[in-house]
């Protein structure tokens, strides 16, 4: 299971998120509701798969080294979403008057 849910990742963060919740309860154990993994689904899908990733890695939690793949996640989120802004803005007609 962890290595198609590795694939998947690589394909979609949020189809890994939504098999991961389909087939097993990492979800479950890492938050203690629903909002805040459905939030993370749909605007920062690699960090809540990171912090759901680091969050079975260890007995208690994400500890450690582990927060550097959460923000490694954080930070494949933000460029997901400004190499998006950058090539909306690149495509943009240019009127010249």
């Amino acid at each position: 299971m962890p290595c198609f849910v590795a694939l998947l990742a690589i394909l979609s963060p949020r189809l890994a998120l939504f098999a991961i919740w389909l087939f097993s309860n990492l979800l479950d154990r890492a938050f203690d509701g629903f909002l805040v993994p459905l939030l993370g689904f749909f605007l920062l899908p690699w960090t809540t798969l990171a912090y759901v990733a680091m969050w079975d890695n260890g007995p208690s939690g994400v500890n450690g080294i582990e927060w550097a793949f959460v923000i490694l996640g954080f930070l494949l989120d933000l460029g997901a979403y400004s190499g998006g802004s950058r090539s909306r803005r690149r495509r943009e007609p240019v009127y010249e008057n």
